[in-house]
């Protein structure tokens, strides 16, 4: 009962911090040190995060099934080959191979070396103010129709560097785009988009290690937690986009360097282990 009590806790964590730029992967592994509960480990980390990009498949599945029947239409049919979705098809499978090839070549490194504490509270301070500088320089003219090659894998490659837990998938994304001069709402969407492949696909395949490897818990705790994911990560993405049209990054940018500066505190007193 206490590993499906704790399961509802993480699925809730996950759902709240997927989709903001704070990173969902260093809440998990920070708050349950916190609790006391020990590293939930990799897997469960990946397998549950699944849940939270079901809630963006159903929340964009508009988009996604219009971007996904044009850029099949493009493979046959040339007319269709210069329309933004055509091209967002192809935007999104390119900016998704950084993080794919560098995930399988680094797996045994950040399931071991890059969970250590020090390490994901380092990221998040630094992370932090690189949104923050992203967020003040950073025009806010460009819209996804001016979405070329070259802008779609610079923040293919922003987003591997999520594979660091404490970086965070959207903030470097996000981080990315504004450095590139796009609006906020804009490069929210497409950072919601450009995670599907690899957070799904990254789920998928720790789905082996969820029965034993270095998974905290088994099926039922972690099915759980993905469902819980899904529910609040659903009500997340709303709220996200309705307040990123009107606000800044500086909430997020202050968070990430308290959250990053108390982890550390905590590890360098002794008061949880690295």
């Amino acid at each position: 009962m206490v590993d499906y009590l704790q399961a509802v806790v993480l699925g809730i964590i996950q759902g709240l911090t997927e989709f903001l730029p704070i990173s969902s992967s260093a809440h998990l592994r920070i708050l349950p040190e916190v609790f006391g509960w020990g590293d939930p480990g990799a897997a469960f980390t990946a397998v549950i995060q699944i849940g939270t990009e079901l809630a963006v498949l159903i929340f964009f599945w508009r988009d996604i099934w219009r971007i996904a029947v044009t850029w099949v239409k493009s493979l046959f049919r040339p007319e269709y080959r210069g329309q933004l979705d055509a091209r967002m098809g192809w935007f999104i499978i390119l900016g998704s191979l950084p993080i794919v090839v560098l995930g399988i070549a680094l797996k045994d490194v950040i399931e071991s070396d890059f969970r250590s504490l020090w390490l994901i509270g380092t990221t998040l301070i630094v992370g932090g103010i690189v949104l923050g500088i992203a967020d003040r320089v950073g025009g806010t003219e460009k819209t996804l129709k001016q979405l070329g090659l070259r802008d779609a894998v610079l923040m293919g490659l922003a987003q591997a560097l999520a594979l660091i837990p404490g970086v965070s998938r959207s903030g470097a994304t996000l981080s990315m785009g504004r450095f590139l001069g796009y609006e906020r709402e804009t490069a929210t969407r497409y950072a919601f988009l450009l995670a599907i492949p690899a957070v799904i696909g990254a789920g998928v395949f720790e789905l082996k290690d969820v029965p034993d490897g270095d998974n905290l818990y088994g099926w039922g705790p972690t099915i759980l937690a993905t469902v819980v994911s899904f529910v609040v990560g659903y009500a997340a993405i709303a709220w996200l986009l309705r307040f990123v049209s009107t606000h800044s990054f500086t909430p997020f940018v202050i968070y990430r360097i308290a959250l990053g500066a108390g982890t550390l505190i905590l590890v360098a007193t002794g008061a949880i282990a690295a």
